[in-house]
């Protein structure tokens, strides 16, 4: 399962460049994981100070 951004994501890009499958990007001011790259390693959710990012 892979990783979701939560509601309570705070926009801080700190998952970004910490995500080595390059799964996490910013759209419409979001931060969203696409599904489909994300190879559920909890890099993002590790350096979250919200906990934002979910397995699904």
């Amino acid at each position: 399962m892979a990783y979701t951004i939560t509601d309570e994501c705070i926009q801080c890009l700190a998952c970004i460049p910490e995500c080595s499958s390059n799964a996490i990007s910013e759209k419409d001011g979001l931060v969203v994981i696409d599904a489909a790259l994300c190879t559920e390693c909890g890099s993002c959710a590790d350096v979250c100070p919200v906990g934002a990012p979910q397995k699904l």
